[in-house]
């Protein structure tokens, strides 16, 4: 039997729209699991905010992976080995700083098991905490605070503004950072060439995984690229259209157990 690699996106994808992974998705996880496929968990999200699903899904048991920060860093869930890791140029965040400032939208990064709020935190970027369950700090000096290595900074806005914002932080920033929103509210910066698809890449070169063998699922923008590059591009039935068009296979969504059918198609019929 091949070893395949399941690839999935958390919110909207592996979990329902409670954000939990239902029993029936998680019963099939634990079936690709026992016949030796590896799980990898592609997120937007921190470390911190990825680890409640590593703990249910066993992934330290399994040898599983964790792509956190949209591919900023890969981690084995085992043996914690970092197989990549590309922080944010931190000359980049006072330029960024200013640009929020300017436009009055939200401006964040996380630091351990903290979102770190550059003002006083917004409906989205309280959304985002709570999401992860992390508690937000809100701190006065953001540039200078900000001196450890980040992955990954976030700004937020309602749908339209944030479509413009995210043009112009392109215009500004697009020779040295990836700008995209992950969700119509939500701009995902980081460094230039990370994105979920790259950093899979270079994972299933590293555990010896081949492309075609392969599946990865999601619902966002930030997930085309990992669909792209899968041997099997898989939208659930709650994705964009956007998505839906760049997916070989669309599936039914996460609150219909969508990951089940992928699973028994893809995984288990062999």
């Amino acid at each position: 039997m091949k070893r395949k690699a399941l690839v999935l996106d958390i919110d909207g994808t592996l979990t329902n729209s409670g954000k939990e992974i239902s029993p029936a998705t998680k019963a099939a996880i634990f079936a690709a699991l026992e016949k030796g496929h590896k799980c990898v968990l592609a997120s937007g999200r921190p470390d911190f905010g990825m680890r409640r699903y590593e703990s249910e899904l066993e992934l330290k048991k399994y040898g599983g992976y964790l792509l956190s920060h949209n591919g900023a860093r890969v981690m084995a869930c085992g043996t914690e080995e970092v197989i990549c890791a590309n922080p944010l140029p931190l000359a980049a965040v006072p330029g960024l700083y200013e640009f929020a400032a300017k436009n009055r939208c939200g401006l964040a990064t996380h630091l351990e098991d903290t979102v770190i709020s550059a003002f006083e935190p917004d409906g989205y970027v309280s959304r985002e905490a709570r999401i992860n369950g992390m508690p937000v700090r809100h701190v006065e000096d953001f540039p200078a605070f900000v001196d450890f290595d980040i992955y990954k900074c976030f700004m937020t806005a309602e749908s339209e503004r944030a479509a413009e914002l995210e043009k112009k932080l392109q215009a500004l920033y697009g020779d040295m950072l990836a700008i995209y929103r992950s969700e119509p509210y939500f701009i995902e910066i980081v460094p230039r060439g990370v994105d979920k698809g790259d950093s899979l890449r270079r994972l299933m070169e590293h555990i010896g995984i081949a492309r075609e063998d392969v599946i990865c699922c999601g619902d966002g923008f930030n997930d085309i690229s990992m669909m792209r590059y899968a041997g099997v591009g898989v939208a659930m039935g709650n994705a964009r259209q956007t998505v839906k068009d760049a997916a070989d296979y669309i599936t039914a969504s996460n609150d219909e157990d969508g990951l089940v059918q992928v699973i028994e198609r893809f995984l288990l019929a062999e």
